[in-house]
């Protein structure tokens, strides 16, 4: 048995998300479902989601798209109540240097793009469609392999912009000192949020159930630090119907 959430992890947020998997795993356990006693926060994350013992994890639409649909079931995506977003939705701003006159985005025509991964919904295909919009994509792209380093990348003048997931973003200007050196230039579209999943074999309605008991029962503290409101029930079709950058994906 496996299980993670580790989207939105980093070391301020381990021990609420600790303590939540702790919440989950006992409503799971009234239920008579096995779960491991603590998150694999490190592990690879396709090792987990192709994992057929994967009890909860969090993924990215994009890559659910691609390769885990049909391979494992959704659960529910969890609502940030993220600003201009319907319930479970998110959207990515695009980040420059605080100190970047440019104030439109056809500006950075020529511009260096730094994104996460060339598989991730926010970091990526959010970016690669409004900026398609304006009539052209980045020639000049930096891999930064995370959205706090591609924050970092333009904070540290590596790159020019960058396309950072509204929840990232909140936590990057929570925690990341690089964050007043930035500032949001524009916001894509909102589209579903990160869903929860699980493996094909397991009761994901049992589970989702477990999620939301779980919020309910969060400290006050741990709800403020991990932002969860509720889980929200997005159909499958939602994040099917999104569109995948119209270029070779490796």
């Amino acid at each position: 048995m496996i299980a993670n959430l580790m989207m939105y992890e980093r070391p301020e947020l381990q021990g609420a998300h600790a303590r939540f998997w702790d919440l989950i795993r006992s409503a799971l356990a009234d239920n008579g479902i096995a779960a491991p006693e603590t998150l694999s926060q490190d592990a690879d994350t396709n090792s987990v989601w192709t994992d057929p013992k994967m009890v909860l994890s969090q993924t990215c639409g994009m890559p659910y798209r691609l390769w885990l649909h049909g391979k494992v079931q959704l659960i529910g995506t969890p609502d940030y109540a993220l600003q201009e977003c319907p319930a479970g939705y998110y959207r990515s701003a695009f980040v420059v240097h605080a100190d970047d006159s440019r104030e439109d985005l056809r500006a950075y025509k020529d511009a260096i793009f730094s994104y996460n991964q060339v598989h991730s919904q926010s970091g990526y295909a959010a970016a690669f469609w409004h900026v398609k919009a304006l009539g052209f994509w980045f020639e000049k792209t930096f891999h930064s392999q995370g959205h706090v380093a591609s924050a970092k990348a333009v904070a540290e003048g590596h790159a020019d912009i960058a396309a950072l997931d509204a929840q990232t973003w909140r936590n990057v200007e929570r925690y990341e000192p690089v964050a007043a050196r930035l500032r949001v230039l524009e916001w894509t579209t909102p589209t579903p949020g990160l869903p929860l999943i699980t493996a094909l074999a397991q009761d994901k309605d049992a589970i989702f159930d477990a999620v939301a008991q779980a919020i309910v029962a969060l400290k006050n503290s741990d709800r403020a630090l991990l932002d969860f409101k509720c889980i929200e029930r997005i159909p499958a079709d939602a994040y099917l119907a999104v569109r995948n950058p119209d270029e070779k994906i490796p």
